[in-house]
């Protein structure tokens, strides 16, 4: 066997030892080397006393280097590979979980939030370009019809310019994503809690399979492991740190999304929220987010997203606006001669420019700009407001918004 290889089977075999994100196990293998770090704690030199517990314990079931060459094997027959930070398609940006530190921790699992050692993939794409330029959409399972269709055009609107959607592949929200960019024909990244070859829930088997034929499957365990409740948790910091920012559409009081961008948050990540109703259990979570974290943005759709989290000064979004109407461009004395004009027959120009507060000299200079804009008509007892323009035949009568006199 290679050192290379060596290399390789360590990192595997130390992800089954103690679980993804350990950050003891991360200081030891950036120090000494995966393949030092995995003799070491094998022969019970593990620092840390829960860690020493859990790798005897481990230990106990199974060789490591010998589970680790039958997961490679495994992976191999399912069409899966292993990515290690040796290899040129590994995600630079999840170097940033090194400095990753969630305030207030009172779990462990929220405290182990080191880089990943490793990475099943499966799929075509090279997992670090596929990440590069990524937007997570994450939310409730239990999602509404509004959160649904929010997820989805967020999805399909992201893909059609060619940004990966990344999601972690569950019921609702993430699904809905996922399947607005498939829809779209784009990218899409589905980071999973579990083994590559038992994706969870398995009622979106059919959508993993989709995702693996044009995006990626990800995943931190090896194939076969299963995916148990903190497994969620430890996999949402890859979310949160791999791409370049989290929106969050649905999330309930307790919420692993807004989890999800607590990570982006504390990563130094762009973390959004779709507003929802106020009336909804679906939205409190998500509002209650956005009011303990300042620097969280609320948005409304592709085009805020987009500005969040693109280039300075290209990505902008457009500001919303009302329809444009015909008087926008009048300046103050023009448009207050108009509001001045009764709505029915014409008046002098003395009462006029008394009316709209206006000198007479203005006030003749604007009327002549008012008629040569259609917007006025001169009569023989003074102006009066043009007449709506009449459709041509076979066409639709004019807009609301086109302006013929009125405000």
């Amino acid at each position: 066997m290679s050192a290379e290889d060596e290399r390789r089977l360590a990192r595997v075999a130390l992800t089954w030892l103690a679980e993804p994100g350990t950050r003891t196990v991360h200081h030891l293998v950036e120090r000494h080397g995966p393949v030092a770090t995995l003799d070491l704690l094998l022969d019970g030199g593990s620092p840390d006393g829960w860690l020493h517990t859990t790798v005897a314990a481990r230990s106990a079931s199974g060789d490591a280097r010998a589970v680790a060459a039958e997961a490679l094997e495994r992976a191999e027959r399912l069409g899966a590979r292993l990515v290690t930070p040796d290899d040129e398609e590994w995600p630079a940006q999840v170097a940033s979980l090194a400095t990753l530190r969630l305030p207030d921790v009172s779990r462990r699992v929220d405290g182990e939030t080191a880089p990943p050692l490793c990475f099943w993939v499966r799929g075509c794409w090279p997992l670090g370009e596929a990440l590069d330029r990524s937007v997570a959409v994450v939310g409730a399972r239990a999602a509404t019809g509004y959160g649904q269709h929010v997820a989805t055009e967020l999805g399909y609107g992201l893909a059609e310019r060619d940004w990966t959607v990344v999601s972690g592949g569950a019921f609702g929200i993430d699904a809905a994503a996922h399947r607005g960019a498939l829809t779209a024909g784009g990218l899409t990244v589905a980071v999973l809690a579990c083994g590559l070859d038992r994706p969870y829930p398995m009622g979106n088997a059919a959508l993993f399979d989709r995702i693996a034929e044009t995006g990626l499957l990800v995943s931190e365990w090896p194939p076969g492991a299963e995916p148990l409740r903190p497994r969620f948790l430890i996999r949402n910091r890859v979310i949160a740190a791999g791409t370049r920012g989290t929106v969050v559409v649905e999330a309930s009081a307790r919420s692993g999304a807004t989890q999800t961008a607590r990570r982006a948050i504390h990563a130094n990540r762009v973390a959004m929220v779709v507003p929802g109703p106020v009336t909804s259990a679906m939205s409190v979570g998500a509002h209650e987010f956005l009011r303990e974290y300042s620097k969280a943005r609320l948005v409304t759709g592709v085009a805020h997203v987009l500005e969040e989290v693109g280039r300075i000064g290209t990505d902008l979004a457009p500001l919303a606006r009302g329809p444009q109407r015909a008087t926008d461009a009048l300046d103050d004395d023009a448009r207050s001669l108009l509001e001045a004009l009764p709505r029915r027959g014409a008046v002098g120009v003395d009462r006029l420019s008394s009316r709209a507060g206006v000198d007479v000299r203005t006030a003749l200079r604007k009327l002549s700009l008012l008629e040569e804009l259609s917007m006025v008509v001169r009569r023989d007892d003074g102006y009066a407001l043009a007449p709506p323009a009449k459709p041509k035949r076979g066409m639709p009568p004019p807009a609301a918004t086109e302006v013929s006199g009125s405000t």
